[in-house]
This record gives structure tokens, sequence and C-alpha cells, in this order.
């Protein structure tokens, strides 16, 4: 089985209900699943698999080499053969409801715990799973993976959020994203949302762009002036493929995320793998460690920086950590 037989589908919630209070008649969630479901004798099914993607990608991300590649074939970790692996598009993101839609600024403000909610509908409702061998989540998809874990804390077996930290948005992480909030909104072309060609100024600080890169990869491809110009004139483009609702509703929808407070609601075995390059989440602010002994089953990983390692991006890269993975599920299979 190859990523490209991946099969896309929508599952459609009426009348979702937002935790602001706000509604929107359907609520359209987009994923993707590879592999087929097996059951048990009760008709339930016990190979599902849910892969949650980053803040700048979608459930299409999955199936790049750089994921596919290591994970889903023969004798991989999540072997499509054996596994059934449900991807979806989060709120907001590729192919699921979002603000450039139709609704503009109008859209539902939702927040991470609405994304986990949608997610869990999706599963349940339209899938018929009723439980999982494992989450596992990229940056964002790391985050919800925390969510995920205290939320339905006996709904998975396993869980693995990968580059995030179990704390308050806050600090340089909140930050970052602030600016790029900040700047969307004051883009002399954002009028309030409701723009009729897409605003350009707020993309010419690519900011963002910057933290998630390693700072020897980036010196590598920009070793001369000329050649970070060009490589800036590559992230703006990058940001210009944007809508500029989408964005400010993608930076916004964190503002919820603090899983600190209830770690303890965590019994699955979890396994948090980190980067030690990860200017996003630096690991000298000890927040993954100061949370494993609040888990039943907790352990961290931090991957040591290497000519081949790409800070925050290295997550996109499961060359980075497939090793750990595949070790974590081969001590769950043993037992």
């Amino acid at each position: 089985m190859h990523a490209s037989d991946a099969v896309e589908a929508d599952f459609i919630i009426e009348n979702f209900a937002f935790a602001s209070g706000e509604t929107l008649p359907r609520l359209k969630q987009h994923y993707l699943t590879l592999g087929s479901p097996q059951r048990d004798t009760g008709g339930h099914i016990t190979n599902a698999v849910l892969l949650l993607h980053n803040t700048t990608g979608s459930s299409k991300n999955w199936l790049l080499p750089e994921l596919a590649g290591q994970l889903f074939g023969p004798g991989q970790p999540l072997d499509a053969e054996t596994h059934f692996i449900v991807m979806p598009d989060a709120i907001g993101f590729g192919q699921s409801s979002k603000p450039s839609e139709g609704l503009r600024a109008r859209f539902p403000h939702y927040r991470y715990h609405d994304i986990v909610v949608a997610q869990h509908r999706l599963l349940t409702e339209g899938l018929g799973i009723d439980h999982l061998r494992l989450i596992l989540g990229l940056s964002m998809g790391g985050m919800l993976t925390w969510m995920w874990g205290e939320m339905h804390p006996t709904f998975m077996d396993a869980l693995v959020p990968i580059a995030s930290q179990p704390s308050a948005m806050s600090g340089r992480n909140w930050i970052q994203r602030r600016m790029q909030i900040e700047a969307i909104k004051s883009d002399p072309g954002y009028h309030n949302g409701d723009y009729t060609e897409q605003p350009s100024r707020y993309t010419l600080t690519p900011f963002g762009a910057l933290l998630i890169q390693s700072v020897e990869r980036i010196q590598e491809r920009a070793p001369t002036r000329e050649a970070a110009d060009a490589l800036y004139r590559e992230l703006v483009a990058r940001a210009q493929k944007g809508d500029a609702n989408d964005r400010l509703y993608q930076l916004e929808s964190s503002m919820d995320y603090d899983p600190a407070p209830d770690l303890e609601k965590i019994v699955a075995p979890l396994l948090a793998i980190n980067f030690a390059d990860d200017a996003l989440n630096p690991p000298e602010l000890g927040s993954v460690e100061r949370a494993m002994p609040r888990l039943q089953h907790g352990r961290a990983v931090l991957v040591p920086a290497s000519p081949q390692s790409r800070g925050h991006n290295s997550a996109s890269d499961a060359r980075q950590w497939v090793s750990h993975l595949a070790a974590f599920l081969r001590e769950r299979a043993q037992r």
C-alpha cells in the first residue's frame, strides 16, 4: 500500500457549538484515511491511529515522502497494511471549514478545545471508532495530542506529542504569534477581514518562518547577503499564498492551550519527542521535564542537534524521530 492510496472524505457536523458560544450550521471535517479497519468479535475497530498535523500544514502533509516514507511502509511503525490511519484537517485548515469559505471574520472563533471536540466526533460518529491504538501529532498536532490525553483519557493506548510542550501558550512562542496577528490586523488591506484582495503588507515580515528552521540550516541556505535576500523573497512568496483570515484564526486558535493544570488526567503511556535546536520549544525552559513526574506513564526524548536536524521543522522529517517511535511501540506491544 502506498501513500497515494489514501482515501479523502468529509464528515459534516450539524449545528456545531463552539466553546465561545458561537455555532456553525454545518461544520465540515475533511480527512484522509489509509489502510483498512480491523474489528474484534464485538465489531469494534481495533487498529485505528490518529495523526494530527502542524500549524502550517494539513492532513496531506502526512503523505509527503519525509513522513509517509518512514511511517507507512511494510514493517514500518505505522504499516498501512496493518493499521487504519486517520488524518483529519483541523478546523480552519486544509479542506475543513474555515473563514475563507465565505464567512471571513464572521467565522466562529475556534480554539484548540473545539478542534479536539470535532475530531472526537469525526472518529466516534463519522467513522465508528471508539478507541485508538495511538495519537501522534506534530507541533500544533503535538499540542492537540496533550489535550486529547486530558479530555479523553481512556480513548487511546498511547500518545506521542512531537515538537510541543505541556505548558501554557506564552513566552516567545506566543509573542511571535501575537506579532503575526497584529501584523495582519494592522495591514491597510485587511479591512477588518472584509477584503476583496488579499492583504499583502503583513507578508513582508515572515518572522515565524525564521523560528521554525534551524539557524544552521538557514545559514547554509543563505551564506551571503544575496542568498539571504533570495531566501527572504521565497518566504514572502510562500506567505502570500495563504488567506489572511485563515492565518489569523489559526494563530489565535492556540489562545486556550494550557495542558499543565490537568496533566494528572493523562493515563495513557506518553512519549514526548522534542529537539535540542527547536527555537519555538526551547528545551532550557524545562516544561517537559517538569511534566514527566506528573504522568502515570511518561517519557521524554530530546533529539540532539546534528547536521541533519532542522530545528522545529525536524518534526516534519520522520527520519529525525522514527527510531524513538518504533522503540516505544515495540515496548508497548511486548506488554
